[in-house]
């Protein structure tokens, strides 16, 4: 069988391997990425949705060389553009690409076609896969996996000035971002001016990534996406089911209130797993016997124990969003908010597993 032939990266010489091995620091968070990973394995799997497979016509990029400047774009929150000038200027970047000194990265459009072909040919499984993948690897790479899992859902902001396209469809135009569509940012309890309380909602226009994450390696195991108006509960079932399929050794689910679904804590029962999804009031307080079951939840040391680790999703959230750029989606449509939500979940992935693995954190660029 012929083997696939890609564009000459002269990785192998003088100035790739060679050079590189004097100016990028052992302990550089990119050396220790690239080193991790045998980065063929998404070659392989990636090399699949290429029409010819490398061997017929114009030989392409590897495409797990695009794929690290992907997630070069991603670890840095830049553009497609940006992550071009940043790969050619920058030797740790070129050193962790595979592109020797003296080569240049693929451009913008190159990282367009990529991500197009995954949508088109891969569908939503090609992503779903990819995350699988560095799921296994870590279980591989002997990081630990503790019995807790805690599903959240954290939204992004449409790509969109909401006022403008309200007015451009008043005019009779198409909306900018069809797909997108409001959502419950959060609620709170404020005093009014007769100091009276009163419930404030906050409401935001674009996407939301649904999430299940492992207390213990804080790593990102199953996720899905959906538009902003989504209700939470839907999904959690979903995600459960995926993270058994891993086999991930899990005992216990945990969430907020937006999940305290009946459906939701029988499903946990069926399944033989532990709930600590928190329970509403209208559940606790009500006066009729039926309180009794919840109240005897409550007590329970897995509903106490999960309920403490809930924080740690949300400190990865906070991750994505200040570190890079999770706040506001990059791409207009679901598809491109699906792209966006499995690559950051992915390289968030890796960016932990190199602490784990090599004690290595990762820092941020410094902007001239």
């Amino acid at each position: 069988m012929e083997e696939p032939r890609f564009v000459e990266t002269g990785s192998g010489s003088f100035y790739g391997d060679y050079l590189y091995e004097q100016v990028v620091p052992p302990q550089h968070f990119l050396r220790q990425l690239k080193q991790m990973i045998e980065w063929k394995r998404f070659t392989r799997k990636l090399l699949k949705l290429y029409k010819g497979g490398g061997v017929v016509g114009r030989p392409p990029f590897d495409p797990a060389l695009v794929l690290k400047v992907e997630l070069i774009a991603y670890l840095y929150n830049l553009t497609e553009r940006q992550v071009e000038v940043y790969v050619n200027e920058n030797l740790p970047a070129k050193y962790f690409v595979g592109l020797a000194v003296d080569e240049k990265a693929p451009d913008h459009s190159t990282l367009t076609v990529f991500r197009e072909r995954l949508i088109q040919r891969g569908k939503l499984k090609v992503f779903e896969e990819l995350l699988e993948e560095i799921v296994q690897l870590a279980l591989q790479k002997g990081i630990e996996f503790g019995s807790i899992q805690i599903v959240d859902s954290v939204h992004s902001i449409a790509n969109v000035n909401p006022e403008k396209d309200q007015k451009r469809q008043d005019q009779g135009g198409e909306p900018r971002d069809p797909d997108a569509r409001w959502g419950v940012k959060h609620t709170r309890k404020v005093k009014n001016e007769a100091g009276q309380e009163e419930e404030q909602v906050q409401y935001f226009y674009g996407y939301k990534a649904h999430v299940s994450l492992n207390a213990a390696n804080h790593l990102i195991t199953s996720l899905e996406c959906s538009s902003g108006e989504a209700y939470d509960g839907y999904h959690f079932t979903s995600l459960v089911d995926h993270d058994l399929a891993q086999q991930l050794p899990v005992e216990t689910y945990t969430a907020d209130k937006a999940y305290d679904d009946g459906e939701n804590h029988y499903n946990l029962e069926v399944r033989g797993l532990h709930s600590a999804i928190r329970l509403k009031k209208t559940r606790t307080e009500k006066k009729d016997d039926n309180k009794q079951v919840w109240l005897e939840l409550r007590q329970t040391p897995q509903y106490q124990q999960g309920l403490k680790e809930r924080y740690k999703v949300e400190r990865k959230f906070g991750e994505a969003k200040q570190g890079h750029g999770f706040g506001r989606c990059r791409y207009l449509g679901r598809w491109g908010f699906i792209v966006q939500s499995f690559f950051m979940a992915i390289m968030l992935n890796l960016k932990r597993m190199v602490r784990l693995v090599a004690g290595v954190g990762f820092k941020t660029r410094v902007v001239a």
